[in-house]
């Protein structure tokens, strides 16, 4: 990490939140490793290593402190380092890629061998990539010990252990203690039949804003947003349920969700994060991207503004297809239409008020007469149909890729898609950080100065200073540019 052990010493020191999720702290004296914010007394100096996860505290011997609960600080997991490589792993780990699989496969996936996998691992993290996804289920099942009244046997499911009897050694290797000691509350019925954890951000966080962007998107049958609070359906695999986010207060989103297999609950909550940005330093970004002047005055209006994640990659690209050329409610309403007639309608003990259908899986798709509907011209017909196929025979799809280069260019040799579509798709699906649509008019309307707009090329190299971060300055942009009724869109057919 570039913090020297004595700066990392007075952040502990003054518990500055600023290096919540950033730095961790093992105390050799008792075997702890705990978060810059912990409110227990402060260690001496001499009794203390840093380190740059909790993974790297947990390989180097320490177990998680119970006041402070390392489990539930901002994970800044992907902002660690600068490694893509290493951003793009921790994404498919947190989808359980190493729950199922070995890391060579995971590295065969990122297009690098799996002794380089580790070196950057151990440079970035300070962690092995097991080590890491280790840490992730041993937190998580702490998290679940704590906020809920699973059974101990539900909980290492709902963790990702391959059994109790595997969850029941780790705990009792690391704390010295079988897991229901460490719960210590009465049992208390769940709301609504709703399982509720608290997921942490670092702020600030425009909610506000990332709200009215899914409000104004948000699919009749398939997402509500009501008051402070947006709900979807959700599928993992061949099972449906739903879920809802709403802030919480001391910066974290409290998400309620109801399903009825608890082994999806690491990728549902892997995906909430994606769809609210979690992982986002917004401190770190605003800092570099404000050296543009143009910037600076958007950052400064707009706090803490995140790129709006997907909840799934086929339903993503079918959006974008619906919008292209039209306003933000027609292709909501063609949205709404096509779900209406090939999505899944939910069961009556998962469905809620407004939270009926489910978005038509690809399978579905692949197979339907989308044109024969009239909804819209049937070239765009034709190429939901093409991707609902290709998705049904590849679902790894629109999953990370080596680099953002090869994401776009695979997600441009589906028909349908092109420059824009496919950066669109990189930016709030892949989470691809400097993903940027240089052909969009809004982009280029926002930038406009004397009359005169920059074209994609001149937009492209202004966009140079703005690497790694251009999806959070496109953001910027196009908040800045009036408000939204239309689709970002492609110049030329905007023009």
């Amino acid at each position: 990490m570039d913090l020297t052990p004595d700066a990392c010493y007075r952040a502990i020191e003054t518990r500055d939140a600023r290096f919540d999720g950033r730095l961790f702290i093992g105390v050799t004296s008792t075997g702890i490793y705990c978060r810059p914010v912990c409110p227990a007394r402060t260690p001496k100096r001499e009794n203390c290593t840093f380190h740059r996860s909790a993974a790297a505290a947990e390989e180097a011997g320490f177990r998680a402190c119970l006041r402070c609960r390392p489990e539930t600080s901002p994970d800044l997991g992907a902002w660690l380092g600068t490694s893509a490589t290493v951003r793009r792993a921790l994404t498919l780990i947190e989808a359980g890629a190493l729950d199922s699989g070995d890391v060579e496969a995971l590295a065969a996936r990122l297009g690098v061998g799996d002794r380089q996998l580790r070196r950057l691992f151990k440079a970035h993290l300070g962690a092995s990539p097991v080590g890491v996804a280790q840490t992730r289920r041993v937190l998580l099942a702490k998290q679940l010990i704590h906020e809920t009244d699973l059974p101990m046997g539900e909980v290492a499911l709902a963790a990702g252990f391959g059994s109790v009897r595997r969850f029941n050694e780790t705990f009792q290797s690391l704390y010295k203690r079988p897991p229901l000691a460490l719960r210590r509350r009465g049992a208390r019925e769940p709301a609504g039949g709703a399982l509720t954890l608290m997921l942490r951000y670092k702020p600030p966080y425009d909610w506000d804003g990332l709200l009215n962007f899914l409000r104004l998107r948000a699919i009749p049958g398939v997402e509500t947003v009501t008051g402070n609070t947006y709900a979807r359906t959700i599928t993992v695999g061949p099972d449906a349920g739903t879920l809802s986010v709403t802030p919480a207060g001391d910066n974290r989103l409290a998400v309620a969700i109801r399903f009825p297999t608890l082994t999806a609950l690491p990728t549902i909550l892997a995906r909430v994060r994606r769809v609210f940005d979690l992982s986002a330093d917004p401190v770190l970004i605003g800092e570099h991207l404000a050296a543009d002047p143009a910037l600076a005055a958007m950052i400064a209006a707009r706090p803490g503004l995140r790129v709006p994640g997907a909840w799934d990659g086929f339903e993503l690209a079918v959006r974008a297809i619906l919008g292209q050329q039209i306003t933000v409610p027609a292709a909501v309403k063609l949205a709404g239409r096509l779900t209406a007639e090939w999505g899944d309608p939910l069961t009556d003990s998962w469905a809620q008020p407004g939270l009926t259908l489910t978005f038509p899986r690809a399978e579905r798709l692949a197979g339907a007469d989308i044109a024969g509907l009239g909804l819209m011209p049937g070239a765009r017909a034709r190429a939901i149909s093409s991707i609902a196929a290709a998705v049904a025979a590849d679902p790894q799809l629109f999953g990370p890729r080596a680099s953002l280069e090869e994401a776009v260019a695979t997600l441009r040799a589906l028909p349908g898609v092109g420059e824009w579509t496919a950066q669109y798709i990189a930016m709030r699906q892949l989470r691809e950080p400097d993903a940027f649509p240089a052909a969009d008019i809004g982009l280029m309307r926002a930038l406009e100065a004397d009359g005169v707009r920059p074209t994609p090329a001149q937009l492209l190299a202004r966009a140079e200073q703005w690497r790694p971060w251009r999806a959070y300055a496109a953001l910027h942009l196009w908040a800045s540019d009036t408000p939204v009724s239309k689709e970002p869109r492609h110049a030329k057919r905007a023009a």
